[in-house]
C-alpha cells in the first residue's frame, strides 16, 4: 500500500500528540471520498539534505517535526484502535494501479525486528497483479506507551512480470543513512494533526494530515460512519494526493487517489 501523507501541524501540537495528551476530538468536516491538506510545523529535530540529526544515546532517530522519544518508551503490542496490528491478522484489498486490477494482502507476521533498541512488529505487504507479485514489502512498526504507532522503516522490492527485481526505491530504516521514524497513527487523532510518517532524504518522505474523524466510507467489506480520514502526499511525487480511511477496531479500509494517476485500494476481507 502506498503511504503518501501530508499537511502538518504546529510543533506544540505535534509534541502533545507524541506525549499522548491530546484527546480524540469530535470536530471535523463530514468525509466523502476526497480530501485536502495544508502547512508544516517548525522541526523540533534538525534536518539536513543528508538526513536527520543523530539522536542522543538511547533515543530514537525521528523525522523532522516530531519530538525525540527514548527507545525505552515503547510497548510490546500494537493495539491502537485505529491501526491494530494483531499477530496473525490479515487484510485483503482489491483495487487498481497503473490501469491494472490489483490484490494487496497485508499480514501481521508475528515476527519482530530490533531497530535502535525498539522491538518492532514485522508486517508483510504483497501486491499482486494478475496473480503475480508486483511489489513485496516488509514494514516495521512499534507503538509507544502513550499509544502512538511509529513507522520505523521498510524493505521494499518491485518486480517485473518475470519475477525479476526492478527497484528497491523507498527502502529505509530508522537510524541508517540519516533516516528518521515518524508517527504513523496518533493515539488520539484530531482534525489538523499530522506530519512525516517516514523520513529519508530522496527516498522516503510520506506525510499526512487528519481531515476528518467522522467520515463515511463504503467498501466491499462494509459501510462505516465515524471513520478517520487522512490526506496524504509525498514531496517525491508532488503531483499526487491520496485519501485514506481508517475504522476503529479494523484499521485501514480504503485508499484512493484524489489528485494524480488513478490508484485505489478497498478492503474486501479481514482474517482472524
Amino acid at each position: 500500500m502506498r503511504r503518501f501523507l501530508k499537511g502538518l501541524v504546529p510543533a506544540a501540537v505535534v509534541a502533545a500528540v507524541a506525549a499522548g495528551i491530546i484527546g480524540c476530538g469530535s470536530s471535523g468536516g463530514s468525509g466523502t471520498t476526497s480530501a485536502s491538506p495544508t502547512s508544516a510545523p517548525s522541526p523540533s529535530t534538525a534536518a539536513s539534505p543528508s538526513g536527520v540529526a543523530s539522536p542522543a544515546p538511547g533515543m530514537l532517530a525521528v523525522a523532522p517535526g516530531w519530538p525525540t522519544v527514548p527507545a525505552s518508551d515503547f510497548a510490546t503490542t500494537i493495539d491502537n484502535p485505529w491501526f491494530p496490528l494483531i499477530k496473525g491478522r490479515s487484510w485483503v484489498f482489491t483495487g487498481v494501479k497503473d490501469g491494472k486490477p490489483t490484490v494487496d494482502t497485508y499480514t501481521v507476521t508475528g515476527q519482530t525486528k530490533r531497530i535502535m533498541g525498539v522491538t518492532c512488529s514485522v508486517i508483510r505487504d504483497r501486491l499482486t497483479v494478475h496473480g503475480k507479485v508486483a511489489e513485496a514489502t516488509w514494514d516495521w512498526y512499534a507503538q509507544d506507551k502513550q499509544g502512538n504507532v511509529w513507522y520505523l522503516g521498510e524493505d521494499t522490492k518491485e518486480y517485473d512480470a518475470a519475477g525479476n527485481v526492478t527497484s528497491t526505491a523507498g527502502t529505509w530504516q530508522t537510524g541508517v543513512n540519516g533516516a528518521g521514524a515518524g508517527i504513523f497513527m496518533p493515539a488520539n487523532p484530531q482534525v489538523g494533526m499530522g506530519g512525516y510518517q517516514e523520513y529519508l532524504a530522496g527516498q522516503a518522505l510520506d506525510q499526512y494530515k487528519v481531515v476528518s474523524v467522522n467520515a463515511s466510507v463504503k467498501v466491499p467489506y462494509g459501510s462505516f460512519k465515524n471513520a478517520l480520514q487522512t490526506s496524504e502526499t509525498t514531496a517525491l511525487d508532488p503531483g499526487v494526493r491520496d485519501a485514506k480511511y481508517y475504522v476503529k477496531g479494523i484499521g485501514q479500509v480504503a485508499e484512493e487517489t484524489v489528485k494524480g494517476p488513478k490508484e485505489t485500494s478497498f478492503l474486501v476481507k479481514v482474517t482472524k
